[in-house]
């Protein structure tokens, strides 16, 4: 292999001028010097997700990784590889995380760094251990490494109550392959990223068969393609998504309760009657049972109008709930939906009375013992528009709990407080990955988030009217049409992971057949 004079490193190793070997070039590296670039490539792919969303860069950022995996002399190589890679992306990607913590600074300012170190850590982890078993059922495959991320991936979403954020599918939610997810769900998604990067591999060390592999994404993409939104039908219900804008450090503050309330009630009470009015997560400041001063004011503010609204309430055995209530045409309670996937370390603190008497608390906890979980699934009836599935916050980001019942719901309603993720990365991701609810589901979703981004979304992921992050206001919207029932919604993941499984055991055997 030809050298060139006064080169060194990766430049040491280029049989052609504008063509470097570039799995070599990772191998002529230090280990220290590939894990250092290998976490750059990480922090690189990471500009995928939202609100950049420059997912070009998240497939290079892959590529690179399977360039240095097919070059790792041992199964330990590959595993820091993926690794340090992962902990840049999640680095970067989950940079909101310190917002909450920085609420209250005073009690939890402390653990900010701590937050996004080690969950950076943490996240990365899974892609090690993906790395691993990948060079260990076919070493140096880039294949199988994909396969083992993807792998990975849905593991991170399912094990200890799950954290689906930052999925390497959610990249493509501005593009026309999100609609996938309508027929396969979001790991499908991520399945594309890999194979994705696995055919710039291809191209990159000249086996133009990815070509193919590139050329057919582009073409499923443009194949996909959702197109303008159509116009409303005449006698679709007209939403009232209210956003008040509460920042959380006054959200709770007494001197401010009237304020961010009556903001609500004002844009309730104004202009023409909608046919359904909702507000955020916690938009009411006090407890459920302690309402009945207030709960007239909400009445005569909806005039007649279904109003949703979100409020923290206490049972008859002192447990809290962070609560979704439904308030029929004559002001009365109709329907109560209690949050049943809790945020860990936000609403309840794992460990329980341990952690209480260390004198730890949810980040989102007022009351000194956590939130239990709900326990009433099902749909909220919305007076002259039909079946509701209820999400609260956190709920919106598990595609595989959405209801799944005998009934078709007519719409998604999500209300959120995403007031905790300060105004940069995490709303944005939030609202992208309310969008591939909205297509898995083929229904349109209603959103409102305290401060933004409040948004109508229809069964395309299309966002046909919004409020923006961190302003308050209101808007009225039609209600986009239900489509006809999606492949996920009817079978959940099961078919796509059939699929995994064969493609993972097809390329074990087909590896060893050839290493015989």
């Amino acid at each position: 292999m030809p050298t060139h004079a006064g080169s060194s490193g990766c430049g040491s190793v280029c049989p052609a001028p504008n063509m470097p070997d570039l799995p070599a070039c990772f191998g002529a590296m230090s280990a220290r010097m590939r894990l250092t670039l290998l976490g750059a490539f990480g922090v690189l792919a990471g500009l995928g997700q939202a609100p950049l969303d420059i997912w070009p860069a998240t497939i290079i950022g892959i590529a690179a990784l399977m360039l240095a995996h097919q070059v790792a002399q041992t199964t330990r190589a590959a595993a820091l590889q993926a690794w340090a890679f992962g902990a840049g992306y999640f680095a970067l990607s989950l940079r909101w995380i310190v917002e909450p913590f920085l609420v209250d600074v005073a009690r939890h300012g402390w653990m900010a760094p701590f937050a996004v170190t080690l969950m950076a850590a943490g996240a990365g982890l899974f892609w090690a251990v993906a790395a691993y078993g990948a060079a260990r059922l076919a070493p140096r495959s880039a294949l199988m490494l994909a396969l083992g991320l993807v792998w990975a991936e849905a593991t991170r979403s399912l094990i200890l109550t799950g954290f689906p954020w930052a999925l390497l599918g959610h990249i493509w939610v501005p593009t026309p392959i999100a609609q996938l997810v309508a027929f396969g769900g979001p790991h499908l998604l991520t399945l594309v990223t890999v194979l994705t990067g696995w055919g710039v591999v291809l191209v990159v060390t000249r086996r133009w068969g990815g070509a193919i592999v590139l050329v057919a994404v582009v073409t499923v993409g443009l194949w996909l393609r959702a197109g303008p939104a159509p116009a409303p039908v005449a006698d679709a219900p007209i939403v009232r998504l209210a956003q008040p804008n509460a920042p959380q450090h006054l959200k709770w503050d007494p001197a401010y309760r009237d304020v961010f309330l009556q903001r609500l009630v004002s844009f309730t009470e104004s202009g023409v009657i909608p046919d359904l009015v909702v507000w955020p997560e916690t938009s009411v400041p006090t407890l459920l049972n302690f309402i009945e001063n207030d709960l007239s004011l909400l009445a005569n503010a909806a005039r007649g109008a279904p109003l949703v609204f979100g409020i923290q309430r206490r049972d008859t055995e002192g447990r809290f709930y962070n609560s979704l209530i439904a308030l029929n045409p004559e002001g009365e309670i109709a329907q109560i939906y209690d949050k049943r996937h809790l945020v860990p370390f936000g609403e309840y603190m794992p460990g329980g009375a341990l952690a209480r008497s260390m004198g730890l608390t949810g980040l989102a906890d007022r009351m000194g013992s956590g939130f239990a979980p709900g326990r009433n699934a099902g749909l909220v009836d919305l007076p002259g528009i039909g079946g509701a599935v209820p999400l609260i916050c956190y709920e919106g980001i598990f595609a595989e709990e959405i209801y799944r019942g005998p009934d078709r719901p007519r719409l998604l309603l999500l209300i959120t407080n995403d007031a905790w993720f300060g105004q940069a990365a995490g709303p944005y991701q939030h609202l992208a990955q309310a969008r591939l609810r909205a297509i898995e589901q083929g229904l349109p979703m209603v959103r409102v988030a305290n401060t933004g981004v409040s948004a109508m979304i229809d069964g395309r992921g299309r966002i046909i009217a919004e409020i923006p992050l961190g302003i308050d206001g209101v808007i009225d919207a039609p209600l986009p049409a239900a489509l006809p029932i999606t492949p996920y919604a009817r079978w959940g993941e099961w078919p796509f992971f059939l699929m995994l499984i064969f493609l993972t055991l097809g390329l074990y055997v087909v590896v060893r057949r050839n290493s015989d």
